[in-house]
Order: C-alpha cells, then structure tokens, then sequence
C-alpha cells in the first residue's frame, strides 16, 4: 500500500510541475512580446468604439516664445507667446494641479487602458525654435513637465532654430522629440518620393540625433488626408497630431488634437479654453 501510494504522490507531483512549467511559459511567451521579443503572441488592444469612447487628454501647441512688435505681422502675433505669459502658463498649470505627460503615456492611454495621472495634459512645440529650448524647456523644468518638440529637420542648426545638440539635450533631458517632416510642406500635397523625402528621411535623421525611435508626428497647418494615414502607418508612426479640428472617428489615433495658445490670451483665458476645448 504503501508503494502505491508513494507512486501516486510522485504522478501527481510531475503532473503539477508539467502543468505549472507549461502555464510559466505562456507567461513568459506574453511577457517577451510585452518586451520586444520575438514571440508572435499580440497583446490585446482596445477596438475603435474603445479608443473613441475615451476622454480626450489637452494638448497645447506652442510657436515661438518672444515678445512681439507693433510692426509684426499680424500670424507672428497670433503664434507668439511672450516668455512672461509662457511662465505664468506654466506657474498656474502646476498650481492646478496638473500633470504633463508625453505620447507614449497617450498611446498606453487610448490603447491599453493604461491609467493616467488625475489631471493630465501635454505640452507640444511645432518648427524647431531655439528658444523653446533655452526658455521653454527651462521654464518647465521649474515644474517637472516634459514636452513634445515636433521638429521640422530642414531648420536644424540654422539661425534662430535649435541644434543637433539642443536636441539631444532635450531627449536627453527627459522630453521627447518627434517628427514635423523635413520642410513644413502640406501632406495634403505629397506625392510619390514626397512621402520619404517628408516622413521617413525626417525620422532617420532625429533618430540618429536622439538614438531612440521616433514614433510620433505632427501635421503641417494641421492639416492630413486619408491617403496619409497608411504613409504614417508603414513608417512606423503610431500617433499623428492635428490642430484645432477634432478628431477623425475611423482614425483616432492619427487624429490625435491640439489647441493653439495665441499670443492674446490671458493665462486665466488659457485655463478656460483648455477646459473647454477638451471637456
């Protein structure tokens, strides 16, 4: 009796370790895809009604930071913020309460139901200006927020735009750097070599700059199409930002919308327009 029972406990004890070695590995399957192995398993994701039921997070979009002229043109005014009203934004979005954070938290956001901070936001800066790095970046840095500085490689280390330098600094720092293509032309326009010469040429260059991947975009003007979408998409691109248009309901992801800070509003003016906006 007593070696049958010996022998029982020693079946079942083999089948349990099977059992528990096989269950280990689907773990770790699911855990090596999580962490770009090569397993095929996909992770699940959220569908489109998913996506779309989700509350849109704020995103401001910044120009130039500077102070204006009578003699300026009237669109310099309306893209400038002065460096005082950049820091009083600032000053009162952490005084809020607040928290900034980048697409990568986003894209977790909308498609893994990843949790975001109580009141999140981001900061976004378009065409490569020097001083969203030597104000801008400074003055968040007060705060703790990070932004996204969507660069448009055409300007790199040319007069009143920022460096290679500047921008690896930036990454460097904890912001994130993105794409704004080469020269600011309409995607509504591009045809044939136009899609490498303005996305993926772009993403090489700030790739090599910054040494991480670049999977993020902001159209010229705002302005996209539907022929775009599938350019982005083979290019590795996961979110693209518009403007001040919402959001596009077959596309959420590549529609993903910002709210211009003219140079005009008041910083309480800003705070409402934000609520607003993205209520």
């Amino acid at each position: 009796m007593n070696k049958y029972y010996v022998f029982f406990s020693i079946l079942v004890s083999v089948l349990v370790a099977c059992s528990t070695g096989t269950q280990n590995k689907r773990e770790q399957k699911s855990d090596s895809l999580s962490h770009g192995g090569s397993i095929t398993i996909k992770k699940s994701v959220n569908d489109l009604a998913a996506i779309l039921s989700k509350k849109e997070v704020p995103v401001l979009c910044y120009h130039h930071i500077l102070d204006t002229k009578p003699t300026d043109s009237e669109n310099r005014k309306v893209y400038s913020v002065s460096p005082s009203s950049f820091a009083s934004q600032m000053k009162a979005l952490s005084d809020s309460g607040f928290s900034s954070i980048l697409p990568d938290q986003l894209n977790d956001y909308l498609v893994n139901n990843i949790e975001l901070p109580s009141k999140p936001f981001m900061i976004t800066f378009d065409d490569t200006d020097s001083e969203q790095f030597s104000i801008g970046a400074a003055e968040m840095h007060k705060y703790g927020f990070k932004a996204v500085f969507f660069i448009m490689t055409v300007a790199i280390n040319r007069p009143r735009y920022m460096t290679k330098e500047q921008i690896k600094n930036l990454s460097d720092s904890g912001h994130l750097i993105a794409a704004h293509t080469w020269d600011h032309h309409m995607v509504t326009k591009y045809q044939g070599a136009d899609w490498d010469t303005q996305l993926s040429n772009p993403k090489k260059q700030l790739e090599a700059i910054t040494g991480k991947p670049l999977k993020y975009f902001a159209y010229p003007f705002g302005l996209w199409n539907k022929a775009a979408i599938p350019e982005l998409k083979n290019r590795g691109y996961e979110l693209s930002f518009i403007l001040s248009s919402k959001r596009d309901s077959s596309e959420p992801l590549h529609t993903i919308r910002r709210m211009i800070i003219p140079g005009s509003w008041s910083t309480n003016g800003m705070l409402n327009a934000m609520r607003a906006t993205f209520n």
